[in-house]
């Protein structure tokens, strides 16, 4: 998701980036800290439906459960990473919006 993007894409009627603060317990740690998102997106569908979207970009390493590994920081990252978006989605739900983390795969393609 890069900004000239969401500048010039005629669909997207308002965005912006890490403007979201959301409150959790770092699961690792125990102490209350602020998750703050990449980016909240309002855009028309092809049926001038609005909607609204929170959205995270993260590596597959730090995001899928498949492809964490054994590397120490990036399992710390996945289990902190479940607690943030489970209070992303209960945000969302109040707040009338999706929502959706992207990843390298969603980003990039690789043509062969």
């Amino acid at each position: 998701m890069g900004i000239r993007f969401c500048d010039h894409n005629p669909a997207i009627t308002e965005w912006a980036s890490e403007c979201v603060k959301i409150p959790y317990r770092d699961p690792l740690t125990g102490k209350g800290t602020v998750y703050v998102p990449d980016f909240l997106i309002s855009y028309l569908d092809k049926n001038q439906r609005k909607h609204v979207e929170l959205i995270e970009i993260k590596p597959k390493n730090q995001a899928v459960l498949e492809n964490v590994g054994k590397n120490p920081y990036n399992q710390a990252q996945f289990v902190r990473n479940q607690v943030k978006w489970k209070m992303a989605k209960a945000w969302c739900a109040q707040n009338n919006c999706k929502f959706r983390i992207l990843t390298e795969s969603d980003i990039f393609t690789m043509k062969s």
